[in-house]
């Protein structure tokens, strides 16, 4: 089953509900690209790959969206590195 990440525009963030839990991506707004400065996994939950099916949904929103991506935060940065198919979103 695929993940679903919203958008939640009101507090700048990525979010993706795992049962009772939230992760996270809070990102800014640049004209062209959006600004990924911090993500965050529930302790209970990392290392079950939530971190990236977050960061993945969020930029298939970004890419929805006709933006770029900065990753301003190492999770982003590995991930990117670790997905080259994702290289043309990069700003």
């Amino acid at each position: 089953m695929a993940a679903i990440v919203r958008d939640n525009k009101d507090r700048s963030r990525f979010e993706l509900d795992v049962g009772s839990e939230v992760a996270f991506a809070n990102y800014r707004l640049t004209p062209s690209a959006v600004i990924i400065t911090h993500t965050e996994t529930p302790r209970a939950l990392r290392g079950r790959g939530i971190g990236s099916e977050l960061v993945k949904g969020a930029l298939d929103l970004i890419r929805r969206d006709g933006r770029k991506v900065i990753a301003g935060c190492g999770f982003v940065v590995d991930y990117l590195d670790r997905h080259p198919e994702d290289a043309d979103l990069v700003a």
